[in-house]
């Protein structure tokens, strides 16, 4: 890859970046910023903090975000560490979400989309219009920016160093630490998901070698809370160890699945033809069997969290 490719790249992971801050500040405006009043109240048991943490984390694209909120109220008193597991187990569903809309092919749609949403804030000045305007605006610059990174990462299908470096991500460990560094670094999962799904899209790397990477990338999604909660009190920071307690533990559980069980043969057969809708539907099959199975035992990561927060 070369300068020119490098810089495409990092220009399409831009608007990509960009696309999601427009697609959720729209939605979050049509919300009428009730997501903070709307976690605080319909948190009363585990299944409806999943479900709250879902909707709030789809609308406004981002399950970082959630969790910040939710240290939030958790640092004002207005949350248990408990009522906030089962919020971040539905956050972690709920980011999936972005995964599924780049796994669609809207290439030829995406430029006439974005049209769209830039210019109806110039012939309305409604404020429903506009903020219509900026999930269509996200939306169109999202999937430009997708198309970009492809682009941009086509070259590295032949690249004897890029397939290298693959082989050694095939590796548990290595790919796990790739994809948690990686996501650490830009602050955004959807984001790191994304990537994967434009190398896939170029037929550079397939689900088996990015398995591993994309498994990581939900335990540097925790570094955001982590950050946030330092200067905030006890529970606030019990919530953010929660958050990693959760991702870790499926990570264990999928990579063990893995090796066991047929797992990506299952998210393979999902889309047959479509690599980047099986990262997605990978995604969300690690986010929600975890949430499943680790739902019944919430009360257990909510202990081992007083523990290390004493």
């Amino acid at each position: 890859m070369g300068w020119r490719e490098f810089l495409a790249l990092a220009g399409g992971l831009a608007l990509f970046l960009h696309g999601m801050e427009l697609l959720g500040g729209g939605l979050k405006t049509v919300a009428a910023g009730k997501m903070r009043q709307f976690l605080e109240h319909f948190t009363a048991s585990p299944l409806t903090g999943v479900l709250t943490g879902t909707i709030v984390t789809a609308v406004i694209q981002s399950s970082s975000a959630t969790t910040v909120m939710v240290a939030g109220l958790a640092d004002a008193g207005m949350m248990t560490p408990g009522q906030a597991a089962g919020v971040i187990m539905g956050a972690n569903i709920g980011t999936t979400v972005t995964g599924q809309l780049v796994a669609f092919h809207a290439d030829v749609l995406a430029p006439a989309v974005a049209f769209a949403g830039v210019m109806l804030p110039v012939f309305f000045h409604r404020r429903r219009v506009r903020c219509a305007g900026n999930i269509l605006a996200g939306l169109g610059i999202l999937f430009l920016g997708m198309e970009m990174m492809s682009a941009a990462m086509l070259p590295l299908r032949d690249s004897p160093l890029f397939l290298r470096m693959m082989t050694q991500a095939a590796n548990p460990p290595a790919g796990i630490l790739a994809g948690a560094v990686f996501t650490a670094a830009v602050q955004s999962s959807s984001a790191a998901v994304g990537v994967l799904q434009a190398l896939a899209q170029t037929g550079a790397v397939s689900l088996r070698e990015a398995v591993y990477v994309l498994f990581g990338q939900n335990i540097g999604t925790c570094v955001t809370a982590v950050l946030a909660a330092a200067g905030m009190n006890r529970n606030a920071k019990r919530t953010a160890v929660i958050h990693l307690i959760f991702n870790l533990t499926g990570t264990v559980l999928f990579t063990v699945l893995c090796m066991i069980l047929p797992v990506v043969e299952l998210a393979e057969r999902s889309a047959p033809e479509n690599p980047a809708a099986q990262i997605a539907n990978m995604h969300l099959m690690f986010n929600a069997v975890t949430t499943a199975f680790l739902l019944p035992f919430y009360r257990v990561p909510v202990r081992m969290a007083e523990k290390i927060v004493p």
